[in-house]
């Protein structure tokens, strides 16, 4: 998996609170809507395959937001790492940072999450009308909680690897939980990590598509 050089430059950045979210953020030109990253446990911004899929998404024009959802004392403490609640509050604080800054408000928000940050996006966008579409990978939606998927309204693609057999029936349960629009993709040969050649550059395929197509239509 190659890194193309990013087009535009990413800019580091701190978004104001206790604490600070350490994030990195791309905005490309006529940029469509903006993704916010939600990593999974052990991950962070820096998380290679979200850096990834990010790059290509700003090449597709969406802009996009990485972030950490912790800080470095708050990770070591693992309860922290699987507290939905708190993970998805700082998952708002930062879609509310991003609608009031210059280059990005008015852009259609979305959420990708991988991992528990697919819990966390999912807990995020219940009951938030402004939420265009969410994309999880690899996700565990499960954790979201029964109340908070049956009160998400954004368009949903849950992405599982074909050989992530327990994620698969988790991801199942939540789209039959869901009321909204939701599809459940499974990915051949891939596993949890999508690390499989090939594998990950069909998440892509399969995000860019559905951000674009609900992002655009809140345009």
């Amino acid at each position: 998996m190659s890194l193309p050089l990013s087009d535009p430059p990413l800019r580091d950045l701190a978004i104001a609170g206790s604490p600070p979210l350490n994030a990195v953020l791309g905005i490309p030109d006529n940029a469509q809507g903006i993704v916010i990253f939600a990593h999974g446990s052990g991950s962070s911004r820096r998380s290679p395959r979200n850096t990834y899929v990010a790059q290509q998404l700003r090449e597709a024009g969406l802009a996009t937001l990485l972030l950490d959802l912790l800080s470095p004392q708050e990770e070591l403490d693992r309860r922290n790492v699987f507290d939905i609640g708190l993970l998805a509050s700082r998952l708002k604080r930062a879609a509310q940072w991003a609608s009031v800054q210059p280059q990005t408000a008015g852009l259609p928000l979305c959420y990708f999450g991988a991992s528990t940050g697919g819990g966390a996006a999912l807990r995020a966008a219940a009951g938030d009308p402004h939420v265009a579409g969410i994309v999880s990978r690899g996700g565990r939606p499960d954790l979201a909680g029964g109340d908070a998927l049956a009160r998400v309204t954004a368009p949903t693609l849950l992405i599982v690897g074909e050989h992530d057999k327990l994620v698969i029936e988790l991801n199942v349960a939540a789209r039959d939980a869901m009321q909204c629009e939701c599809s459940l993709v499974i990915v051949p040969g891939a596993g949890h990590l999508f690390e499989e050649a090939g594998t990950l550059d069909v998440v892509v395929s399969l995000a860019r598509n559905w951000f674009l197509k609900h992002a655009g239509s809140q345009l």
